[in-house]
This record gives structure tokens, sequence and C-alpha cells, in this order.
């Protein structure tokens, strides 16, 4: 299990429907101090989503797992909203050779799935997925955009569950000091 700030660097090789090969090396970050999972089992789900969503670009993707006050501050800094919010994507450099970058807020995603009853893995998941769809052209701007976004994400949620590719994201309980 991967733990704090631990950072994974794993070229994909994804052959898609044209049988082109594109390589897409992740790079993920996990700058929460609760948070672990596999490596192997985000990179299946990921390889499963670039298949559903094809991105033809060689590069890096950037996944970063962050607290809530670390991605209420990227937020703010980049997007002038301090506000809490769930997973900001930043686009493809294709000059740097890169994908893009997802950043996901794991305490956001954490009340979320409380609130709504779901698992933390379904939560985060979602977010990875929202992220990829992002950077592969999908735009929630708009209510039209909006709802294309959301068929899409449940499309892709749909065929991880079906495929049993959640990844094993495990938090750990926090102390606090009285």
């Amino acid at each position: 299990m991967q733990s704090l700030r631990a950072v994974i660097v794993r070229p994909l090789l994804v052959i898609n429907q044209k049988n082109d090969k594109i390589l897409i090396t992740i790079e993920y970050t996990n700058l929460h101090p609760a948070l672990s999972y596999t490596e192997d089992k985000l990179n299946k789900f990921f390889q499963r989503i670039f298949l559903i969503h094809e991105n033809m670009s060689n590069g890096v993707l950037s996944v970063a797992f962050l607290n809530k006050a670390e991605h209420s501050k990227l937020h703010g800094d980049f997007l002038q909203d301090y506000r809490p919010t769930d997973v900001i994507t930043f686009p493809a450099d294709p000059e740097n050779e890169m994908v893009g970058e997802i950043c996901v807020s794991v305490d956001q995603a954490r009340e979320e799935a409380e609130s709504r009853d779901l698992t933390l893995k379904k939560e985060l998941s979602l977010y990875l997925i929202h992220g990829w769809l992002h950077l592969v052209g999908f735009d929630d701007r708009n209510d039209t955009d909006r709802k294309n976004m959301r068929i899409e994400e449940a499309n892709a949620l749909a065929i991880v569950e079906k495929d049993s590719l959640w990844p094993n994201f495990l938090l750990a309980p926090q102390s606090f000091e009285v």
C-alpha cells in the first residue's frame, strides 16, 4: 500500500481500438496523511478508463491526492476560488509531454461518500473519472454538457463495477489530541 508523499511512476501501454499504441506514465502523489492504496489496482482502474475514453497523446498523467486545506488552496491559487471542491483538472501540456493533472480532495470525497451513503472507493473513483473526462474534452459548464458528463461518468462507473476494477482506497483512522 502506498502512503504519504509517495510518488509512483509507472508507464502503462494502452492499445486502443484502432490498434494504436499509446504510452501514458502515471505519477501518483499521495499528500493525504491517512490515505493508502495499492498501485497495481489503481493502474488497472486507469488502464480500463483509458480504453473507455481515449487520449491520443503519449506523456505523463499526474494524479495527486490532497487534504481539503491543500486542495482549497490550490483551487484558490489557480482558479481564484478558495471554497472546497472535489476535483481540479489541469489540461495537457504537450510541450512538456504532460497528458494532464488530476488533483482530488480526499476529505471532500469522504464527506460526500458519507452524505450519499457511498463507499470512499466509489466516490474517489468518480473524481478520477471526472478528471479524466475533462482531460479528453468533456465539460460541465452548462446543463447540456453537465448532463453528458454525468452520463459518461455513470457509464465508466458501471464498467468499473462490472469488471471489478475498484481501487482499494483506505483511510486510516485519524487520531485527535485532547
